[in-house]
């Protein structure tokens, strides 16, 4: 069972070998929201994360017998560094098995934290059965990334933390993926002091455990891909469920764009690195999908292990949702200076051209004349809509392209 009793036993059990992350108040955030902002930074955790707290707990309860033979995990990301570099530490040899499709520099730095990578399978589920399978083979040791009972225990030492670092805290916004993390924090928190609201977000994606709780029984979701493939989880947890059934007073969910949008804000704002699970609370914050105002509300920020490319691409897409990246088709005619002109136009309202295509063939373009897609920087959602009304005036006719 996960109790109190086994979460503080585990923040005892740990306490040494875990940085205790800040749990910060953010100006920016508590002006944006209408409430005061409190940021619990694990993404400072030595591998980038808040499951190492799991993923040691259980490592320091093994027996002389389990530590020798070894552990394995499946996971495509944070659990398998926490594993892999916890158990190496501990001169336990640990197996970790990643799905084909897995970042090389997420391969890479499991493998650089001393763990045998081994990839198989094109998804989570086909990864896990391959590691249970030589789990059974080899006499390994399984570390499940969230539903075991000393996993969640470690996990919950969080909600220990939280109200250690600001006991006075009214709301807790928690990221769900297979609700390890949730179980604990919300089983901890609610037994210390159950007026601490606790609220789950998942990604819209992929609501497994909202599924789940409005059902009464686990559900399997098709799989889908997401930017917050940190918490792409289709089905909750067994362990994890009825904790949060106990425990969670709600759970909401955010889409893509909203992820995003929090991703560029807590960089651009907060200095702060966050990978797609990491920003879902901040997300559902932000777009105010939990009714608060006037409360000091604790949001979880739990990795920030974000693949380069899908930062960049993030990084687009939020400021695309901000209103400061946007990008037009405009019809023209197709003579010297005509480019120049509508250049004229767009530098009058400070807008920076960064990209072009021209189009002669498509989109009902007629003989003599083009479409261009000139992608801008502007300034925000004022500043296009001032830019559109310019070219209408100007006699340009124009589409947004979305």
């Amino acid at each position: 069972m996960v109790t109190l009793q086994t979460i503080k036993a585990a923040a005892g059990r740990i306490r040494d070998s875990i940085f205790l992350s800040p749990f910060v108040r953010s100006e920016t955030f508590s002006k944006l929201t209408g409430n005061t902002i409190f940021f619990k930074l694990e993404n400072l955790q030595m591998t980038g994360s808040f499951k190492e707290r799991g993923a040691l707990n259980k490592i320091l309860l093994l027996t002389e017998d389990e530590r020798r033979k070894g552990v394995i995990a499946a996971s495509a990301g944070n659990h398998a560094q926490a594993v892999a570099y916890h158990a190496t530490k501990r001169g336990i040899a640990a197996q970790i098995c990643m799905p084909l499709t897995t970042p090389i520099v997420k391969v890479t730095a499991t493998r650089g934290y001393g763990a045998e990578v081994i990839l198989s399978g094109t998804n989570y589920d086909e990864t896990c059965q391959e590691a249970l399978r030589r789990c059974e083979q080899l006499g390994l040791t399984f570390i499940h990334p969230f539903d075991d009972e000393a996993v969640i225990s470690g996990q919950g030492t969080l909600g220990l933390e939280m109200l250690e670092q600001q006991g006075d805290i009214d709301v807790l916004v928690i990221p769900i993926g297979g609700g390890g993390l949730i179980a604990g924090v919300a089983c901890a928190v609610k037994e210390t002091n159950p007026k601490v609201r606790v609220i789950g977000v998942e990604t819209s994606k992929l609501p497994s455990m909202k599924a789940a709780i409005e059902q009464g029984s686990l559900v399997t979701l098709p799989p889908k891909v997401t930017i917050a493939d940190g918490i792409a989880v289709r089905c909750a947890g067994a362990t994890t469920f009825p904790l949060v059934q106990r425990y969670v007073d709600d759970i909401v969910t955010v889409d893509e764009e909203e992820i995003a949008n929090a991703i560029l804000l807590l960089l651009e704002k907060e200095k702060t690195l966050t990978e797609g699970a990491g920003a879902v609370a901040t997300a559902a914050v932000l777009q105010h999908k939990i009714a608060l105002s006037g409360k000091r509300v604790g949001v979880f920020i739990g990795g920030g292990n974000i693949d380069v490319s899908l930062l960049s691409r993030i990084i687009e897409r939020g400021l695309v949702k901000d209103g400061r990246l946007v990008r037009l088709r405009i019809h023209l005619s197709d003579h010297p200076g005509a480019l120049q002109k509508l250049a004229g136009v767009i530098a009058g309202q400070k807008a920076n051209i960064v990209e072009t295509n021209y189009d002669r063939a498509y989109y009902g373009v007629l003989l003599g004349d083009t479409v261009i897609d000139i992608t801008m920087e502007t300034r925000g959602p004022e500043n296009i809509a001032e830019l559109t009304s310019a070219l209408e005036t100007a006699g340009y006719a124009h589409e947004r392209v979305l």
